[in-house]
């Protein structure tokens, strides 16, 4: 964990040192008759970087006192930060790796790591590494996904890729309610001040709003009717809106590309219907009453 807050600098840094051109010019290519070198062979616990005078136990001195990595546990670092790391770069790390190990040591004994920004800085490396690591997962995942896979998750889930076209008609809860201006009593005086009542309209009474509610909830119920047997909905969505004393033109009733998803969770059963068909009345105690007809799917 001590140097996974560098991971992402690290391994750019690392690539870039790899394509930065080098400042001098290649030496020349070895002639075919050059004879080659031996290959070394490295063995899993063969030792590939040697830390002379770095130990962890302070009371070995001189030649004992060292720190060695073997190719296993390099291999292993190299492979997590990444996979199929080409060997330039491998090369670069230890010697990166071989830094870092020797001032985050010293960094520690100096209690740089008790500080509260060192904190901050490896929760948010924590999450660095941990979002990496789900991206990874996720695309290994996707690879795995096979054409079988992808027509079995359609299969169950058709219903909610499934696109239907309605007409929706839409029936307010409740008429506009606006009560007559009270006129000034006869014989008033001329230029008197108007008082409160006689120059406002009245507020609905609960009896008002009661019958208002019940007068468009029994009209829902017969535009259900109408539509049922073949009225025009954008006709019908008009009567609605003229009833309620809504301003303005009444909205078109025509929506298409609709999904199950995109409608209210009590409405979505209007996707069952069957070409032709009209719903019944769908009523919602804060906005109104929804017809709607399946035109297509």
């Amino acid at each position: 964990m001590r140097f996974q807050y560098l991971v992402c600098l690290l391994l750019a840094g690392l690539a870039y040192g790899q394509a930065a051109p080098s400042a001098t010019p290649p030496a020349a290519t070895p002639s075919a008759s050059t004879d080659k070198a031996p290959e070394i062979k490295v063995g899993p616990d063969d030792a590939v970087i040697t830390l002379k005078g770095f130990c962890a136990d302070a009371t070995q001195q001189g030649d004992a006192c060292k720190t060695v990595i073997s190719r296993a546990q390099f291999e292993k670092l190299a492979e997590s930060l990444q996979p199929g790391m080409s060997p330039a770069i491998r090369r670069q790390l230890a010697t990166a790796y071989s830094r870092m190990l020797r001032m985050s040591t010293v960094a520690e004994k100096r209690g740089l790591d008790k500080q509260p920004k060192f904190e901050e800085k490896m929760n948010f490396a924590r999450m660095q590494v941990l979002s990496g690591e789900l991206s990874s997962a996720l695309q290994e995942d996707a690879g795995k996904v096979t054409d079988g896979d992808i027509d079995d998750y359609y299969k169950k889930n058709e219903a909610s890729y499934e696109q239907a076209t309605f007409a929706r008609i839409f029936v307010p809860r409740a008429k506009q309610i606006v009560n007559p201006v009270v006129k000034p009593k006869a014989g008033a005086k001329a230029g008197a001040k108007a008082t409160p009542t006689s120059s406002a309209n009245k507020p609905p009474t609960e009896a008002q709003k009661k019958a208002s509610e019940e007068a468009m909830t029994k009209l829902a119920a017969g535009l259900r009717a109408r539509a049922a047997k073949g009225e025009d909905p954008d006709k019908l969505q008009k009567e609605a809106y003229v009833a309620a004393g809504l301003p303005g033109n009444a909205p078109s009733t025509k929506m298409e590309k609709v999904r199950r998803t995109s409608l209210p969770a009590y409405q979505q059963v209007v996707m069952d219907l069957k070409t032709g068909d009209v719903s019944e009345v769908i009523s919602n105690p804060n906005s109104g009453h929804y017809i709607y007809k399946l035109f297509s799917k």
